[in-house]
C-alpha cells in the first residue's frame, strides 16, 4: 500500500489500478500486528486479507486499521470474525481502528460492532494498556 496519505482524510488509498489492499506492519509491542486495510474489502477482494490474517494467526493481537477502508460487505466482516474466533482459541486478540463512514455504519447493524474492541485509531489501540484483558465492544471510539 503506498505511503501517501490522502491530504483530506488521512487515509491511504489502494495503489493504482487496485480496488483493496491490505499493509502489514509490526506493532509495538511484539507479537502485535498492524494490519492497514485500503479501498474496497469484498467478495472479489477478500483474498488479501483472508492470507494477511492466516500469516497473523500466531500473533498475540492483530490491529486491523480500516482508517482507508471505503467499503466492506459481509465478505470482509465474515473474514474478520473468522479471524477473531481463530485467534481466540490461541489466546489471542484482535480489534479494530479507525472505522469509518458507511463502514462503520455496517459494523453497528450488523451488531458487529459489539463483538470487537473498537478505537478511534491504530495509536490508541496501540497504546491501550488493557490490550488483551477485555473482550468485545467499544473501547474508546
Amino acid at each position: 500500500m503506498s505511503d501517501d496519505a490522502d491530504d483530506s482524510t488521512g487515509e491511504r488509498p489502494p495503489p493504482p489500478g487496485a480496488r483493496f489492499a491490505v499493509r502489514a506492519r509490526p506493532g509495538t509491542p511484539d507479537a502485535v500486528v498492524v494490519l492497514e486495510l485500503g479501498g474496497e474489502l469484498d467478495h472479489d477482494t477478500a483474498g488479501p486479507l483472508r492470507r494477511a490474517l492466516d500469516e497473523c494467526a500466531r500473533a498475540r493481537r492483530v490491529v486491523v486499521d480500516c482508517s482507508g477502508l471505503t467499503f466492506c460487505d459481509s465478505t470482509g466482516l465474515n473474514e474478520l470474525l473468522r479471524a477473531r474466533m481463530r485467534l481466540r482459541e490461541t489466546g489471542g486478540f484482535l480489534d479494530l481502528a479507525g472505522l469509518h463512514p458507511p463502514v462503520d455504519r455496517m459494523f453497528d447493524i450488523t451488531g458487529a460492532r459489539t463483538v470487537f474492541r473498537v478505537f478511534a485509531d491504530a495509536a490508541e489501540a496501540l497504546a491501550d494498556e488493557d490490550a488483551g484483558t477485555r473482550d468485545g465492544g467499544d473501547a474508546h471510539a
